[in-house]
């Protein structure tokens, strides 16, 4: 069975085999999936009407475990945006009623976010529907070969998680 990356490589190893083309047999599929993959997850997020961004917010309260708060600062390191941003985010699912901010009894100057039980409720329905359509994408791997697969790319995924980036 021949992909798209099949005859991307073939064109390339044609017009320039001096060249040693194969990382592409691998990172074009990896970028290729990434890409179908965040689409499926825009259409998963949609059907609970959520953005990306507000999926990203809402799972890292709610993996925070009761009472689902954190500070700003956390939700920075985990979501990876910028204070600004963080900040306009915040305020957005504020006024959907989806997190509120609450003195931090630790920080006289500092604020937590926690999620509203309408904001629990939303984020769990996303993280289902979610699962369900990764696992349609998945199921053309047998259990084995996700397992393999997982790990494989865990290996190339670590370096940049320590790297940070």
């Amino acid at each position: 069975m021949e992909d798209e990356v099949d005859r991307l490589v073939a064109a390339w190893r044609r017009e320039r085999p001096d060249l040693d083309v194969e990382p592409l047999e691998v990172l074009s599929r990896v970028s290729r999936l990434a890409r179908h993959l965040d689409r499926a997850r825009r259409t998963a997020f949609a059907e609970h009407g959520l953005e990306p961004w507000e999926f990203d917010v809402l799972t890292a309260l709610r993996r925070a475990g009761d009472p689902y708060q954190l500070s700003p600062g956390q939700l920075l390191t985990q979501t990876l945006v910028t204070s600004g941003t963080m900040t306009n985010r915040i305020d957005r699912l504020t006024t959907k009623g989806l997190v509120v901010r609450l003195p931090d009894p630790d920080d006289r100057r500092g604020v937590l976010v926690r999620l509203t039980d309408a904001g629990r409720d939303k984020a769990d329905q996303a993280l289902a529907g979610l699962l369900a359509h990764e696992r349609e994408i998945l199921a053309r791997l047998a259990p084995a070969q996700r397992g393999e697969l997982a790990s494989l790319l865990r290996q190339l995924v670590i370096p940049f998680d320590r790297a940070g980036g």
